[in-house]
């Protein structure tokens, strides 16, 4: 139903409602895109020197969107901001045009002039596992950490023997109630876009958890956290990335070891020894295999390493 009466403010307001109800994006992208939309609108009405109403919207041309471009590229208006980069220049393109889409569909207020834009060239970064000797040294270091109290020791290494063996994001890990441990012998797991999946429970996986609830000090209803911080409320993600931070310092860890490492090693070590990507992806939660086939030349790197190093005329 179209709804041209709507000021730029509105259709903003009902495009995000629209993202957050409907394509359940999380609170992040949400706040994300929300930035950049804002940020879009304000310039349209420094350049134009005036609030952009919906047919304004429609009518916006090629070499505005590509000068707001520009200027996010050196920093917003008078380099107030910081300037960005190809990836995130190319985010932002991806987010208006996804707010102009929304326009067509709901407002009726198309813009097809604005595909003729394209993004900067932006390269493929691949995911950048540990070995499995790190993630286990990840893992026995967490309980050597004189700075932790026992039971904290045993809640970290929990949390990072779930994130391996399991193959979780650190929200999905931090997202676990009381009710569900003793862990099944597989999680129903939420992940990005409302998307659920099933992830199987490895035996390392639920004793770590065990060990953890036999020495955490708390009273926990079930659908408290599962994951307490030290003064008892619930873990945050920032506490997980310190710890990995300090344990990978002292066994000499790059700066590429951190907690969603685990994730990609989870997936990269099931390639390794013989999983499909559509397993993968399905456990993984990836809405599409073209993410999951990132792994594949990961893998590949490091057998073209191992024939390099170990190979007499390599």
């Amino acid at each position: 139903m179209a709804h041209p009466q709507l000021t730029a403010d509105e259709a903003l307001a009902a495009w995000l409602e629209h993202l957050a109800h409907e394509r359940r994006l999380s609170p992040r992208t949400l706040e994300a895109y929300g930035h950049i939309a804002r940020q879009y609108l304000a310039f349209l009405q420094r350049h134009r020197g005036e609030t952009p109403d919906m047919a304004g919207l429609g009518s916006v041309t090629p070499a505005e969107l590509r000068a707001h471009l520009a200027e996010r590229r050196q920093g917003g208006a008078r380099g107030a901001d910081r300037p960005l980069n190809a990836r995130s220049i190319s985010q932002t393109l991806s987010a208006i045009r996804t707010f102009h889409a929304f326009l067509d569909r709901r407002c009726g207020v198309p813009a097809p002039q604005l595909a003729l834009v394209r993004g900067p060239r932006v390269k493929a970064s691949l995911p950048r596992p540990v070995s499995e000797d790190q993630a286990r040294g990840l893992m026995h270091e967490s309980e050597a950490d004189p700075d932790t109290q026992p039971w904290e020791a045993a809640r970290d290494r929990a949390v990072l023997t779930l994130l391996y063996g399991c193959g979780l994001r650190i929200s999905e890990g931090l997202s676990l109630t009381r009710g569900d441990a003793p862990l099944p012998e597989a999680l129903r797991i939420t992940g990005k876009g409302g998307k659920t999946r099933l992830a199987p429970v490895l035996p390392a996986v639920r004793e770590a958890v065990d060990a953890y609830l036999a020495l955490q000090p708390f009273p926990l209803a079930p659908g408290d956290a599962l994951f307490r911080a030290r003064r008892g409320g619930p873990l945050s993600p920032r506490h997980v990335q310190a710890t990995v931070q300090r344990l990978r310092g002292r066994l000499g860890l790059p700066a590429s070891a951190t907690p969603h490492a685990l994730r990609h090693s989870f997936a990269t070590h099931l390639l390794g020894a013989g999983a499909d990507l559509r397993s993968i992806q399905e456990l993984l939660g990836h809405a599409s295999l073209s993410t999951t086939q990132k792994y594949t030349a990961v893998d590949a790197a490091r057998l073209l390493d191992a024939y390099a190093s170990a190979h007499p005329r390599a």
